[in-house]
């Protein structure tokens, strides 16, 4: 039988893109070199949400809530690293996740990417791995939107740039309790976890979802058995 999924939403670091640990060494570079108080374990449990706003919720946290200026420059050290991080390491697909992103295209399944990234370094890694050129269907970055994950603000804006109306229709993949917080706030039918990222299935058990899969690479054959028409 076939499935009714009309659209698979994504993530992009540590679910599509391998992420070898580049955005958590670029936070802690960003956060050493503006003296901020936050830990590893800190930081990487803000994985998956806006990067402005992790850095405005450290900031305030130490510095109290007349803190913009702070939060911004500590998010220009944070851009600067990171894009530094992806030039020397350069950018890969998760594997599979090129295969994966085909067989959806060719059951007419729309395919839209959503991050926590600024539209900079999201177009980057696009252009890098040749994504632009018709594999995919909308990209979503935290610019995009007034408010990152955990809200639902991301998806209903991939969901709106593909005309996609009905999220019974839709399943969402991340690798972070954000992704799928941000799933479940949505209200898709498939709030998917894979743990090709920052974070194991005990993480990602600890939060509400419909599925967990080892990665991107095992989508089709979960639409095939559990997301009927």
């Amino acid at each position: 039988m076939k499935s009714n999924i009309a659209l698979a939403i994504m993530d992009m670091a540590g679910t599509t893109v391998e992420d070898h640990d580049e955005v958590l060494a670029a936070f802690m570079s960003a956060v050493g070199e503006n003296r901020l108080d936050a830990t590893r374990e800190e930081v990487n449990s803000k994985m998956g949400a806006s990067k402005i706003e992790v850095f405005r919720y450290f900031v305030e946290r130490q510095y109290g809530a007349d803190s913009e200026q702070r939060a911004n420059d500590a998010y220009r050290s944070f851009q600067h690293a990171l894009e530094e991080g992806y030039r020397k390491s350069g950018i890969r697909p998760i594997v599979g996740a090129e295969e994966t992103f085909l067989e959806l295209r060719r059951r007419g399944i729309r395919i839209a990417l959503t991050t926590g990234f600024y539209r900079r370094v999201t177009d980057m890694i696009l252009t890098g791995l040749r994504w632009d050129r018709n594999l995919i269907d909308a990209s979503i970055c935290g610019d995009d939107v007034s408010c990152g994950r955990p809200a639902p603000y991301m998806i209903f804006r991939a969901m709106e740039a593909v005309g996609v109306p009905e999220v019974g229709r839709v399943v969402n993949l991340g690798d972070t309790p954000l992704d799928l917080r941000s799933g479940v706030n949505s209200g898709v039918r498939g709030v998917i976890g894979v743990l090709s990222g920052s974070h194991d299935a005990e993480a990602l058990g600890r939060c509400r979802h419909t599925h967990l899969i080892g990665s991107v690479a095992e989508l089709p054959e979960l639409l095939d058995r559990e997301f009927q028409a």
